[in-house]
C-alpha cells in the first residue's frame, strides 16, 4: 500500500515573489517563504524593496533556514531573468515558484482611470507572466517543478473592484493555461484564492477594529484569516503531497464566498 508522496530531493529551491512585508508583519508571501524554509527549501525572497526582502531572509535565517534576498521589479522581463539567474547561481536551479505580487484597486469601469487600469493589469498579471516565463526553463532542466499563483476571491465574487477582479480572473486563466501547456514538462500550476485575510498590505495598523471585525464575521467559521493560512495552502500545492493536482483553484476564505456579502 502506498503512503504519502515523498520529496524526490532533500532540498528544493523556491522563488517567492512579493516575499517581503512591512516590519515583522506576516503577509502571504512572507508566510509562504518562512513555511517553505521550515520544510527545508532554499528560498529566494524577491521584493521590489530590498529591505523588505532582507527582513524576511533574516527571519528565515534566525530559524536556521537558508534564504537569499533579491531586489527586483518582477513586472520587468530583464529583472525576472536576473532573479532566476540568482537562484541558479546560488542553489543550482529552481523547483518551486510563488507568484504573489499584486496591488488593489476599487471602482467600476466608469470610474476607473485607464492609466490605473493598465497599472493594475501590469502588476497583477504581467508579474506572474514574466517570472513564470523566466523560471519554467530552469524547472524543465530540473525535470519538473511546481508553481502557485495568488489570485483572489474577488475574481469569482466581484464587489466593486473591477480592475482588481479582472486582473485576478486573468491570473486564474494564466494558471490553467500554464497547467495545460507545461504538464508534459512535469510542471504543475495551481492557484490560491485568498479571502479577507488580515495582512500588512490590506490593513496593517490602519484598518479600524470595526472593519476588521466585519471581515472576521464574513467567515462562516467566525475566525480571522491570516497570511499563515494562505502560506500553508501555497506550501501544500507546491509539495509532492499535491502531486496529482494541477490547474486547481484553492479558495482560502473561511467560507466567505459561501454566503452573501451582507452576512
Amino acid at each position: 500500500m502506498s503512503g504519502p508522496a515523498q520529496d524526490q530531493r532533500s532540498e528544493r529551491v523556491a522563488i517567492v515573489g512579493g516575499g517581503g512585508a512591512v516590519g515583522d508583519g506576516i503577509g502571504n508571501g512572507r508566510a509562504a517563504a518562512l513555511l517553505l524554509a521550515r520544510r527545508g527549501a532554499a528560498v529566494v525572497v524577491v521584493d521590489r524593496l530590498a529591505e523588505l526582502a532582507a527582513r524576511t531572509v533574516s527571519m528565515i535565517e534566525a530559524e536556521g533556514g537558508t534564504a537569499l534576498a533579491v531586489q527586483a521589479d518582477v513586472t520587468q522581463q530583464d529583472e525576472t531573468a536576473a532573479v532566476v539567474a540568482a537562484a541558479v547561481d546560488a542553489y543550482g536551479g529552481v523547483d518551486w515558484l510563488v507568484n504573489n505580487v499584486g496591488v488593489g484597486s476599487s471602482g467600476t469601469v466608469l470610474d476607473t482611470d485607464p492609466t490605473n487600469w493598465e497599472r493594475v493589469m501590469h502588476i497583477n498579471v504581467s508579474s506572474a507572466f514574466h517570472l513564470s516565463r523566466a523560471a519554467i526553463p530552469a524547472m524543465i532542466r530540473r525535470g519538473g517543478g511546481s508553481i502557485v499563483n495568488i489570485s483572489s476571491i474577488s475574481a469569482i465574487r466581484p464587489t466593486g473592484l473591477t480592475a482588481y477582479s479582472t486582473s485576478k480572473g486573468a491570473v486564474i486563466a494564466l494558471t490553467t493555461s500554464m497547467a495545460v501547456d507545461h504538464g508534459p514538462d512535469g510542471i504543475r500550476v495551481n492557484c490560491v484564492l485568498p479571502g479577507p485575510v488580515f495582512t500588512p498590505m490590506v490593513g496593517g495598523e490602519t484598518m479600524s477594529q470595526k472593519r476588521r471585525e466585519a471581515r472576521r464575521r464574513a467567515s462562516v467559521l467566525n475566525i480571522e484569516g491570516t497570511g499563515w493560512d494562505v502560506g500553508n495552502a501555497v506550501v501544500f500545492l507546491l509539495s509532492d503531497e499535491a502531486r496529482y493536482i494541477t490547474g486547481a483553484q484553492l479558495v482560502v476564505d473561511g467560507g466567505t464566498t459561501l454566503v452573501g456579502p451582507t452576512r
